[in-house]
This record gives C-alpha cells, structure tokens and sequence, in this order.
C-alpha cells in the first residue's frame, strides 16, 4: 500500500470532511489523522516561540554587525522554514484533519536543515585560513566549492520531491516516487555531512600534529586562536554539525516507511530527533556566534568568496599568489567581506 493510501483510507471520506469542518464534534474522537496521534500543543509552540526568538537573534546579530551576511542569511532560512513547519503543527493540534497544516510541516520541516547545513559549510574556509592553508589537503576556497552545490543538491532534490508529494497527496494519489526523491535527497544531505565532518576532522588532525611554523602567524589569528571564546564557537559548531547531521539520518530513516510509516507515527522520536535536536543546533550558534566569538576570521577574506558566482577578475591570480605567501589566504580580497 503507498504513503498517501496508508493515510488517506484510514477513515471514509466524508467523515474526513465533516472533521475538518467540526474537529470538536464527538463524532471525530475516533477519526483517525493524518498523524495517527494527537499533537502535543506545548511541545511544539515551545518550539515554534523558541525558533522564532532565535530567528530574530541572528536578525539583530545581523543588524548590528553587517557581518556574515551569507552565514546569518542561511541560518535564518532554515528557522523561517522551521516556524512555518511548528505553526503548521499547531494547526493541526486544533484540527488534525486540515491539510494544509499537515503538508506545511512534511514539506518545511524537511528542508529548514539543510539551509541551516549550508551555515556550518561556510565557516570551514575560514578556520582553514586561521589556522593555515599549508596545513589543508586542498585550497581553503574549495571547502565552499565542495560543499554548498552539494547542499544545494540536497535542498533541491528535498524540495522538489516534498512539491511532488504534496501535489500527489492532496490529489489523493500516490505520494512514493515524491517521497522517495525527498528520502534520496535526506541521504544526500547526510552523505555531505559526513564528508564535511571527515574533512573538518583531516584539517584538525593535520594541524595538531604540524610544527608552529606552519601556522598562520599573523598576529590577529595567534591571539584569536589561543582565545576561549574562539574554542567555544568551534566547540558549538562541532555540536551542531553533530546534531543536524543526527537529525538528517532520522529523517531519512523515518520517510523511507512513507508517510504512514511506523517512525513517523511516533510523537516522541519526532519531538527528541527533530525539535530538541534543531533547537540545539540553532541555539548553540546563536550563543557563540562566529561574528561575536571569532570577528576576526571576517577580517579577510571567506564565506561565499571565491564561488564562480561571486568571483571578481582577478580574484583567482590574487588569491593563489596570497596562498604562496603561506599566510593570509584571502589577503587580496575585500577586508569588508560579508559573506
């Protein structure tokens, strides 16, 4: 049986209408939803509050700064896609039979991540820098190269399968192929993370095992580096790495049994393996936040610097002569950089 058959057979039509149009009618206590249970209303608008204060923290940080624009614009994304999805299950915890709420969850809850994923992805080039260049495998430029069009894939296949399946479900057909399209992009999603995390890992362990000289020595990088507030922003953004890419696997896991499936009808996997883990994820930056424990990694150059799409001329020539320095990778670009 598909997803969508799974959920919508549960109950005759007709009494699926008549709940839509009187959830408190005691004729529906035993209509089945489209959640096969009901929704715990302070569990999710603590989320939807908690995600909106921490939307409007990244707004301020970016409004006073003007700094990390790109970092602060991806986090920002995935919490309005995070808000969108909560507010669309407290919809649904007045009345569980109304569609709307229930596909603004499935679809936004899905893909809020991987924007937040593209946040962690930027601040990678910049510790390379930091630390030194000469320490990591390839150029520090590519860590941007690498990642975001991967994560650019996976938002893209998550929101092109969530269309697909939204447009299916409502229309009372089959949801798989769109389910399945939205499960490959999840797994993507996840496969990207990993490398990501062996990356970040390869970098680290090749730096602590080189001799001094081989650090950056600029002057602005040594004091940032032996900082405590430096440790805390890398400790954090190793803590949401960690949990986005915890998050992913599970969504994977649970949209690969359909939208009727047996992970996805448990409320208490959802609320600890979606909310708390987001919620750590997006509180943890939004306390030790790269603007404020790390201003000087946005000094020079980083962020979105060095896309095809953002790349000035001249830029490569500069940027390799600065790599030939064996200092400041990103000397030759804009020191107002905001990406």
């Amino acid at each position: 049986m598909s997803a969508s058959n799974s959920l919508n057979t549960t109950a005759p039509v007709d009494m699926r209408t008549f709940c839509l149009h009187n959830p408190d009618s005691p004729d529906c206590d035993n209509v089945p939803s489209f959640y096969g249970y009901h929704i715990n209303l302070a569990a999710n608008a603590a989320f939807l509050g908690i995600f909106a204060a921490s939307l409007l923290g990244y707004a301020v940080t970016l409004a006073v700064t003007r700094r990390g624009v790109a970092f602060n614009l991806a986090l920002m994304l995935g919490l309005l896609c995070e808000i969108l999805g909560y507010a669309g299950r407290v919809i649904n915890w007045r009345n569980p039979w109304d569609e709307n709420g229930f596909l603004m969850q499935i679809c936004c809850l899905t893909i809020g991540p991987a924007f937040m994923a593209a946040s962690l992805y930027l601040c990678l080039r910049r510790i390379v820098t930091a630390f030194g260049p000469e320490n990591s495998r390839i150029p520090p430029e590519y860590y941007t190269r690498i990642f975001i069009p991967c994560d650019v894939v996976s938002l893209l296949l998550q929101a092109t399968g969530g269309g697909m399946a939204a447009i299916s479900f409502h229309n009372n057909d089959s949801n798989t192929t769109g389910t399945n399209i939205m499960v490959v992009g999840l797994s993507f999603q996840v496969a990207t993370l990993v490398g990501f995390i062996l990356a970040s890992l390869d970098f680290a362990l090749r730096t602590h095992r080189a001799s001094a000289s081989s650090l950056t020595s600029d002057p602005v990088f040594v004091r940032m580096r032996g900082t405590r507030r430096f440790k805390a922003f890398l400790a954090a953004l190793a803590l949401s790495t960690f949990c986005i890419l915890w998050r992913s696997a599970f969504r994977a896991a649970e949209l690969s049994e359909g939208w009727g499936g047996p992970i996805i009808r448990k409320q208490g996997l959802f609320i600890g393996f979606e909310g708390v883990l987001i919620i750590v994820a997006a509180l943890a930056l939004n306390v030790f936040h790269p603007i404020i424990c790390a201003p000087e990694l946005f000094a020079s150059g980083g962020g979105l610097k060095g896309m095809w799409f953002v790349r000035r001329k001249g830029q490569h020539g500069g940027e390799k002569k600065a790599r030939g320095k064996g200092n400041n990778e990103g000397t030759n670009e804009d020191s107002s950089d905001t990406a």
